[in-house]
């Protein structure tokens, strides 16, 4: 079972946590914990329920639940006081908050061979092999915080018959190689993309690209 949520892929098969292409570690117990809140959303779990589903044949003090909660934080970006993910229900457990897209039995490309990216200003934005949504939502996978951006403005999706990118009714619109877009259209190594009025490149690599000589132009 995969799930999507924010920036972030679980896939409970392989067990890997993954921010885009680059894989967040977490310990055993500690992702078991995440995957759990996850598929219980958005029911809150007590801390005897995950005691039991963690440590099932063991007695541990609620402290070794909180260490993994702290951890399961960490691996995301976020903190006790402003969770986006990991919610504290006071007095009786945790509960995992927000939108995750359940992505069981999606296929996607092997991620040693292509990598996709967003090139914005001042910095790069991986893509994931799967549905990414653009916004200024900033549990969107590809966060643009400008108001010209809608919070769910956009959606690139990514799977074994190519790269195609859908605006999502956005109030400002978006542009691909300087035209409008009203439906899904590919894209392509290098094509210039305008979210409202944020511009950034798409990009692509792959494993079997020949390397130029530096005496080409």
């Amino acid at each position: 079972m995969k799930w999507q949520f924010g920036a972030f892929l679980i896939d409970e098969d392989t067990r890997e946590l993954r921010r885009g292409d680059v894989e967040v570690h977490l310990s055993p117990k500690a992702f078991d914990l995440l995957a759990t809140l996850i598929r219980e959303r958005p029911s809150a779990l007590s801390k005897s329920e995950l005691h039991a589903v963690l440590w099932p044949q063991s007695f541990v003090s609620d402290a070794s639940l909180a260490t993994l909660v702290a951890e399961v934080r960490s691996a995301l970006d976020e903190s006790a006081r402003t969770p986006r993910f990991v919610r504290t229900v006071h007095r009786h457990g945790y509960a995992f908050r927000g939108d995750a897209i359940e992505l069981a039995g999606r296929g996607r490309p092997a991620r040693s061979s292509v990598v996709y990216w967003i090139q914005a200003p001042l910095r790069q934005i991986p893509l994931s092999a799967d549905e990414n949504v653009v916004g200024r939502d900033p549990h969107a996978h590809v966060w643009l915080d400008s108001p010209s951006v809608s919070r769910r403005h956009a959606r690139i999706t990514i799977d074994d018959s190519g790269v195609t990118l859908e605006d999502l009714q956005s109030k400002n619109g978006t542009q691909v190689r300087g035209c409008v877009i009203t439906d899904p259209v590919p894209l392509s190594d290098g094509d210039e993309i305008v979210f409202g009025s944020v511009s950034v490149t798409f990009r692509v690599w792959a494993a079997d690209a020949s390397t130029k000589s530096g005496a080409e132009p």
